[in-house]
């Protein structure tokens, strides 16, 4: 059971490996050929251009050496058995930021070669996101949330019944026989 569950990620790792290898450099090559295509007259690219391109490149390039590294597979060269799956590349978390940040990355490549130098304020999403997560998850609930709880609410242990529980101690209540006491281990 536990191989199939590493063939499977090994896998999907083997595919999504292949798929930010071509995009360490189709981004590029698909921005350079919109710009020959829809804009003549931005060529050659302005300084600006080129910096915000080499900027936004490197943590895109450290995101998918990174990735790459974590996620390639190693198999046994004679016969072929998996010897390491690598890293789930499909985990949430960290992993799910890093992809986040290289499709935003390449869409912003591909946009300043179609639309414009413009494209590039679509990656102002990065450190807005990251701004909401930090208020959302850290400082609200430690500085605002902190204040909304009352000391009765401090002092109540019993958890909240679900509603299953709550549907069926109304109907043990009525004396349903579909309902049967049970005693409560402690």
């Amino acid at each position: 059971m536990a191989k199939a569950a590493q063939k499977r990620i090994a896998g999907q790792n083997e595919a999504t490996v292949k798929i930010l290898r071509l995009g360490l450099f189709l981004p590029t090559l698909i921005s350079i050929v919109l710009r020959l295509l829809f804009r003549r007259s931005s060529l050659p690219p302005s300084k600006g251009s080129i910096a915000i391109y080499v900027l936004t490149f490197c943590p895109s390039f450290f995101l998918s050496t990174y990735l790459i590294k974590i996620g390639t597979t190693r198999r046994d060269p004679t016969t072929g058995l998996l010897i390491s799956y690598g890293e789930d590349l499909s985990q949430p978390g960290v992993t799910e930021w890093c992809f986040d940040i290289l499709y935003i990355t390449w869409t912003c490549q591909i946009g300043s070669g179609a639309f414009g130098e413009w494209f590039w304020y679509l990656y102002l999403v990065i450190p807005l996101y990251a701004i909401w997560k930090v208020w959302s998850s850290v400082l609200y609930p430690y500085f605002i949330g902190s204040r909304n709880s009352s000391p009765a609410d401090a002092t109540d242990d019993a958890p909240a019944a679900s509603k299953r529980q709550e549907k069926l101690r109304k109907r043990s209540e009525k004396g349903d026989p579909r309902v049967k006491a049970q005693a409560v281990k402690r």
